[in-house]
């Protein structure tokens, strides 16, 4: 699935689409981003601020290890998709339409750094 993925200490694999430039965010900044996320298993879309037509703005230390994880090697205006390894996501208790112990695909677009 995600063959050429940079894969990083933690277990979580990324690819980017683009690169963007300037800065990545620290855990002490929000963020403003576009993201798709899908269950790995079956693909299934669960959330998206995209469909929305919004983007969505976040402190970087508010969101699951993950989420965070994939944003913090960012620049602004990237594109990448991140695998997220259940351990980093919603692990055993799982959350809303996503069940325990599921691993996690999220389509990021990093818009603005605050």
């Amino acid at each position: 699935m995600m063959d050429n993925a940079t894969v990083t200490e933690s277990g979580l694999k990324y690819v980017d689409q683009v690169v963007g430039a300037g800065e990545s965010p620290r855990m002490d900044q929000e963020v403003t981003v576009h993201y798709t996320g899908k269950l790995a298993s079956n693909d299934r879309k669960f959330d998206s601020s995209v469909d929305r037509g919004e983007p969505a703005t976040f402190p970087m230390n508010g969101v699951i290890k993950g989420f965070s994880e994939g944003l913090s090697t960012m620049k602004v205006g990237g594109k990448r998709t991140v695998f997220i390894p259940s351990a980093l996501g919603y692990g055993p208790r799982g959350t809303g339409p996503i069940p325990p112990n599921a691993d996690l695909i999220f389509e990021l677009e990093l818009i603005a750094i605050r």
